[in-house]
């Protein structure tokens, strides 16, 4: 039976990234990310903003390149999955934490700060730690080279689909 470790989160930054290298040379970043809900209270009828707070560590290039990116106060979408430890603070009282070990990453909103102006995109770029294996490149379907007499026009892309529409 298969199982799945996955969590997707869609938040704001709390703080800078800290990287630090390990003795291989591996990158690693921490960031804190805030996630809110909001209910109204049964009782009182006023609304309640629930944050959460979620530890996100990247590993390798992505992490790399959340220490380029990511500042505090953006908007970031993460996917990774959870990891669970343990550990003993400095008062002798053993702790549970509950990381997120990030695989892709997309900065989200605009491009403030990003070294171009505000084009209208409205986000960032998608980045995601690569396959273990290189995939080979898909085979592509030879297709004839257009006439050199044809007039230049320029082309969507459909000029060879049937006219012919299922519905």
């Amino acid at each position: 039976m298969a199982s799945v470790n996955k969590v997707i989160l869609v938040g704001n930054c709390g703080r800078d990234p800290e990287i630090r290298y390990l003795p291989s040379g591996q990158a690693v970043a921490n960031v804190s990310v805030a996630t809110s809900s909001r209910r109204k209270d049964k009782n009182s009828g006023e609304m309640i903003e629930d944050t959460q707070w979620h530890r996100v560590t990247f590993y390798d290039r992505l992490a790399e390149i959340a220490g380029e990116y990511v500042k505090k106060g953006r908007p970031i979408y993460v996917e990774g999955r959870l990891k669970y430890g343990k550990y003993t603070g400095p008062d002798g009282i053993e702790k549970n934490t509950v990381d997120i070990i990030a695989t892709e990453m997309q900065l989200l909103g605009g491009r403030e700060g990003m070294g171009g102006g505000d084009d209208g995109s409205g986000g960032g770029g998608g980045y995601s730690r690569p396959a273990a294996a290189p995939r080979a490149p898909a085979p592509t379907a030879s297709r004839p080279a257009p006439a050199a007499s044809a007039p230049a026009r320029q082309s969507s892309g459909f000029d060879d689909m049937d006219d012919d529409i299922p519905f």
